[in-house]
């Protein structure tokens, strides 16, 4: 579905990707693991038409879309949810999904109902401001606006960033279900621990390289890649 060559992407005069290549195939949970600043959401970034790459290519669906639009990409079926929720705090989590509901490219059935049925919590909370939800609840509230795309394709940036481990076991459940009937997401995360027990392959990157690829067994057997990674 998915597949990045060769990029490198910079801010202003700072070179930082470097050669990033990774591919996510249909059905897939496809983890980008990284300490803070090696580059993980400036892939995602890359990827979205956020932070155009200079140089190298990516492919959605067999197409070329290096340096579209984001809401181009919307339009296509990419979903993405940036790290800081980017929620619109003067709405209620009603309207927040409501602005963002649309068809995607081959359909999908995601409206807020079965959005409330993944997200139980927030159906009590759908005249609320958005603005005065918890972190976990807006987090919550940004997976949800992202699914009322009904996107083929998610991206994830850093869900569990500042979330209480109940929260995590929470969300990893619901990363889990939408696993089940088939997205397919790519998962920019820290924690090693929570991805991995989600994820079909993964890829390591450091200081905007990617250092090492593999199914979870390989990497969590791999020495080099503890040692990147903190584990």
């Amino acid at each position: 579905m998915l597949e990045v060559k060769g990029i490198h992407t910079f801010y202003g005069l700072s070179h930082i990707l470097f050669d990033v290549s990774l591919k996510v195939d249909i059905g897939q949970v496809v983890c980008l693991l990284g300490r803070n600043g090696a580059g993980k959401t400036t892939t995602l970034k890359s990827i979205m038409g956020l932070s155009p790459p200079a140089e190298g290519h990516i492919w959605f669906n067999q197409e070329d879309i290096t340096g579209t639009a984001p809401f181009r990409l919307a339009r296509k079926g990419m979903g993405y949810v940036p790290d800081d929720r980017r929620i619109f705090a003067d709405l209620t989590v009603g309207e927040n999904l409501e602005i963002a509901a649309r068809k995607g490219p081959v359909g999908g059935d995601w409206d807020k109902e079965k959005v409330y049925e993944l997200f139980p919590a927030l159906k009590d909370l759908d005249g609320r401001g958005s603005g005065l939800l918890s972190g976990g609840e807006q987090k919550m509230l940004a997976i949800a606006r992202a699914l009322m795309t009904n996107p083929q394709f998610l991206l994830l940036d850093e869900p569990t960033e500042g979330l209480a481990p109940v929260l995590v076991r929470s969300l990893g459940e619901r990363i889990k279900k939408l696993k089940e009937i088939g997205l397919t997401v790519l998962l920019a995360e820290q924690n090693i621990k929570f991805t991995l027990g989600l994820s079909d392959y993964g890829y390591i990157i450091d200081n905007g390289r990617i250092k090492y690829q593999g199914t979870v067994a390989e990497l969590t057997d791999n020495e080099e890649v503890k040692k990147i990674c903190g584990i």
